[in-house]
């Protein structure tokens, strides 16, 4: 599986810290959309689905939350509880999100624009095209 966590840029000042994201050095795509995922109820999942094109990198701006990937022969969990981490998602991966803590916020940078045609939302489909 080609997911991994990326450590990102830190300028640590006493005046507050600053990490930055920048597309094609930290992140192997061009930006073309971007999202956050925030007021999760206790126990809610998000994702539950692949991409067919689209690869994602996901950061915890606030709180923590799981990452579960599976490509299809691996299943790997990513705690995600650093703004100065992130996780790569490439495309081929089903993905879900879980265990948010209170007030968690997600930044999702994604490498398309939004396409109903690029989900996969069936896990047996996706087992199958693998």
């Amino acid at each position: 599986m080609d997911a991994q966590i990326i450590e990102l840029p830190k300028f640590l000042d006493r005046r507050g810290n600053l990490s930055i994201i920048e597309q094609f050095k930290q992140i192997p795509f061009k930006i073309a959309r971007t999202y956050w995922i925030y007021d999760v109820p206790g126990g809610e999942k998000r994702g539950g689905h692949a991409y067919k094109e689209n690869q994602e990198f996901i950061v915890a701006l606030s709180g923590s939350f799981d990452v579960i990937l599976d490509d299809g022969k691996e299943r790997k969990v990513f705690h995600l509880n650093r703004s100065y981490y992130g996780l790569y998602v490439p495309k081929g991966v089903w993905r879900q999100m879980e265990n948010f803590s209170t007030n968690s916020l997600a930044l999702v940078l994604a490498s398309t624009s939004y396409d109903a045609q690029d989900y996969v939302y069936d896990y047996n489909e996706f087992r199958k095209a693998k």
